[in-house]
């Protein structure tokens, strides 16, 4: 140790004596500058013959249509909202029919057609509203890019850019569009658009490819290919047919539910049909208005609408909390993850970082990290004013690496703000600077023929890290993350260190805390999700933080850097909660371990090391003060950067499955009901006993008004099972009752002789009341407002069938049936209620054999 600081002594004293010479006081020109203004007038020397395009050069180019224009937009244009929503599969359906009833003069019977009417409008009109505060918002979020137009530099959004514009690239940002490099050097990666995580460097005259990012370096670049021209626009086309497969469960299911139902009803209403008119000899307005009525009870025809209603109101809700959603699936993934996969740095703590203090090599065996008071440094009186000298050798060498460093990270930007010096008489440019790279873990430069390094102790000083490990420890415990400051015994070369570095000092910084951070993950917690940090720093310093924030199993940690199996990994995300020492790769294959594992996972990131793992998450999540490229990536942006939006997320997307949930039970007990009615109507050689009116008329007061009102309202109850499952199970019971109920009436009201007017009206109440029987059921609990709406369904029911009856084909019974239906009614109730309990018992019974089973080949 002490050779290395008497070196470093010597190389001091040589250094100051260069820096008196006559020639190099001449070349410094700018004396009152500090030395980030240094760095970028360095950069402006070089590039002042680059003046760029001219702003009439800029219209020409616009003019020809060579600009950035997007390939594709984050939201549908309002043209594709109205196709969506009017030119549907079933809206040809109704169409269709209400062609048939106009044909046969049944125009009594397009009572529905106001209800489709209504529905499609609602989805325009919420899609629409939805589309603009998203557009807004992501107006406000787009990336944007340095050009130097006319001589001078300036930002603006990728999409003004034009072919030809003169770019500056730097570390965190995703190149706009194709280029090749002018001047400057890159490592580059292009994941996103080939599947190989390996850096590339690019220099002068390469190409570079538009949705690959920059991981460090900076260079200015030409564009070459912008718009639909570019890499990414050709491939963004090429993914169209793939992207639609990407579904969330809840879509999947109702998308299956609807194709199913829309094959079937074909077939059954041809037969329908066909058996009533030709072989019943029904007349023909009869036995179309009976086939209609069977087509239209199996129609789920708001049932789709409601949910991307209800998807469309979640983002807007969201929106106005500064929270954009990319993907509308990850409202409900959210909702449904069991591992949420945080980074540390601009996570749980703010992204901004501050060096606290930095200790010399020959100090750090002596020194001992105070949590509230700094560091302590235990020194003779005597050689107090030497040390002070050293500290102050030391202080200018660490400056002049950061002046010469790009503040591409918030480390480096850290680094340079406690360093920055008002004297750059002294400061040498560097021979050559190598930026910061998470894969190689350093940050260095060539002065002068030697190379001088920035970084983690661990990968900077490798098998000599033993020696300095129990007092970095300590200082990791702390909370404090660590650098070394070293001179690189080899020639630097920007791949991995394979000479001995030798410590000169070490620096040690901090992060705060987020505000609500603690609060956020005792919420997640509380909710049987489980947090994993997975942070680049020493595992002790993670741990350190994610016990200050609150995270269970803080102590349950591990250096990554000894994983390296597929099979070690796999283990280890299971076993731990906080990684440290993470490589981008590892952070990709932890998340993919855990998917394969069962689990589904969340990913939040704000940097670009996190993009490869937030692209495979099964939802991601980017803070917008980080790095463009994860923004980008991410499903969901924080536009304030407020880790505390989380919850807000979650209880959208359990509002949005949950109520939909809910919602789709009533559709679908209609579906169930209408469907065995009609093969019960073809097999028995009877006509169908409901008309369509009468038909809207149950759907309006029992499913359609009821369905929005309880899709649209809170709702914080956990996700559990599936979705389809659950539905099915909670609307079969009702549908087989209602099946039961007006099947058997009908069959008692032809033995009794009442005739088919009574029937249809009959089966209409008992239709009626089953509905808000199991209306009742889906709105419990009871609060005040479901009582509001059960009354106000009922009454609107009377009213309708009172006063409008004619309207809905209502007419008066007789006694007689009257009795039959009130009888029926009543067993109606029996035969839900039992029939409830039969399906939640065979429910709970193959869970406990599902259960078994699994026991049994685990």
């Amino acid at each position: 140790m002490e050779e290395n600081v008497n070196q470093t002594e010597k190389e001091m004293a040589e250094n100051e004596k260069q820096n008196q010479t006559g020639k190099e006081v001449a070349e410094n020109e700018k004396q009152n500058q500090t030395g980030k203004e240094v760095a970028e007038n360095a950069n402006l020397e070089q590039t002042e013959t680059i003046r760029g395009l001219t702003a009439q050069q800029v219209e020409e180019r616009k003019e020809k249509g060579l600009w950035n224009k997007k390939a594709e937009s984050a939201t549908k244009t309002t043209k594709e909202i109205v196709k969506s929503n009017v030119f549907t599969y079933f809206n040809l359906i109704f169409l269709v029919i209400a062609l048939l009833l106009i044909g046969v003069g049944a125009f009594r019977d397009l009572t529905f057609l106001p209800i489709i009417v209504a529905n499609t409008l609602i989805g325009i009109v919420q899609e629409i509203r939805s589309k603009k505060v998203l557009d807004d918002l992501s107006i406000l979020n787009s990336p944007k890019t340095r050009v130097i137009r006319e001589g001078s530099k300036k930002e603006i959004p990728a999409e003004e850019l034009v072919m030809d514009d003169i770019v500056e690239l730097s570390a965190g940002g995703q190149i706009p569009a194709d280029a090749v490099v002018l001047e400057g050097q890159l490592n580059v990666n292009e994941s996103l658009l080939t599947g190989e995580a390996d850096e590339i460097v690019k220099k002068n005259g390469d190409e570079l490819l538009s949705g690959s990012f920059v991981v460090s370096g900076s260079c200015l670049a030409r564009l070459t290919k912008v718009g639909e021209e570019s890499y990414i626009s050709k491939l963004t086309h090429r993914a169209t047919q793939t992207k639609e497969g990407e579904q969330s469960e809840m879509i999947r299911s109702l998308n299956r539910l609807v194709q199913a139902v829309g094959i079937v009803i074909i077939p059954i209403g041809v037969v329908l049909f066909v058996q009533q008119f030709v072989y019943a000899g029904t007349p023909l307005r009869d036995s179309v208005t009976s086939m209609v009525a069977a087509i239209l009870g199996m129609i789920p025809e708001g049932l789709y609408l409601l949910a991307s209603v209800a998807m469309a109101v979640s983002a807007m809700r969201l929106a106005k909390q500064q929270v954009l959603i990319h993907d509308m699936k990850c409202i409900e993934t959210l909702a449904r993850v069991d591992v949420l996969c945080v980074d540390k740095t601009g996570t749980i703590t703010v992204p901004d970082m501050e060096v606290d203090t930095f200790v010399l090599t020959e100090d750090l065996m002596k020194t001992v990290p105070d949590g509230d008071d700094g560091t302590r440094v235990y020194v003779d009186a005597g050689d107090r004013e030497e040390q002070e000298q050293k500290y102050r050798q030391v202080r200018e060498k660490i400056a002049e690496f950061a002046v010469n460093m790009n503040a591409d990270n918030a480390t480096m930007e850290a680094v340079k703000a406690y360093f920055k010096t008002g004297n750059t008489v002294n400061i040498k440019k560097a021979d050559k600077v190598f930026a910061f790279s998470s894969k190689t873990k350093y940050s260095g430069i060539i002065s002068e023929g030697k190379s001088y390094v920035i970084g983690a102790p661990e990968f900077v000083l490798r098998e000599d890290y033993a020696e300095y490990k129990d007092r970095i420890e300590a200082y990791s415990e702390k909370g404090y993350r660590v650098l070394v400051y070293g001179r690189y015994e080899g020639i630097l070369d920007g791949q991995q260190l394979t000479e001995k570095v030798l410590p000169i000092a070490f620096i040690m910084l901090t992060n705060a805390i987020r505000e609500g951070a603690k609060e956020t993950f005792s919420y997640f917690t509380e909710r049987g999700v489980e947090i994993k940090v997975i942070s680049g720093d020493n595992p002790k310093t993670v741990a350190e933080i994610a016990e200050k924030a609150g995270i269970c199993g803080a102590d349950n940690y591990v250096d990554a850097s000894t994983l390296t199996t597929d099979e070690s990994i796999a283990q280890a995300v299971a076993k731990y909660q906080i990684f440290g020492r993470v490589t981008p790769d590892q952070k990709l294959k932890f998340v993919e371990a855990l998917k394969a594992q069962g689990r589904t996972v969340a990913m939040t990131g704000d940097g670009v090391n996190d993009v490869l793992a937030l692209k495979d998450a099964d939802c991601s999540i980017a803070m917008a003060s980080g790095s463009e490229a994860a923004s980008q990536v991410a499903q969901l942006v924080l536009l304030d950067n407020d880790f505390s939006r989380m919850p807000s997320v979650v209880m959208e997307g359990r509002r949005v499955v949950n109520n939909i949930q809910r919602s789709a039970s009533l559709y679908l007990v209609k579906n169930i009901f209408s469907m065995l009615l009609a093969v019960f109507s073809m097999i028995s050689m009877i006509n169908y006993p409901l008309e369509p009116s009468q038909i809207s008329l149950i759907s309006m007061f029992t499913i359609g008004i009821p369905s929005f009102v309880l899709a649209l309202e809170p709702n914080k109850d956990r996700i559990q099972g599936h979705f389809m499952t659950n539905v099915l199970l909670k609307a079969l019971p009702a549908g087989l009752t209602d099946f039961f109920a007006v099947s058997s009436l009908v069959l008692f009201c032809q033995v009794f002789g009442v005739n088919e007017e009574d029937i249809s009206t009959s089966c209409t109440i008992l239709v009626a009341i089953v509905g808000f029987m199991i209306l009742y059921q889906i709105a419990k609990p009871m609060t005040a407002g479901h009582r509001v709406l059960m009354v106000g369904m009922v009454a609107g029911w009377l009213f309708c069938m009172i006063f409008v009856s004619h309207l809905f084909a209502i007419r008066d019974i007789s006694g007689q049936c009257m009795m039959l239906t009130a009888v029926f009614t009543v067993a109606a109730e029996s035969i839900l209620r039992y029939l409830s309990k039969f399906v939640e018992w065979m429910r709970e019974s193959l869970l406990v054999l599902k259960k078994k089973i699994h026991q049994a080949t685990a």
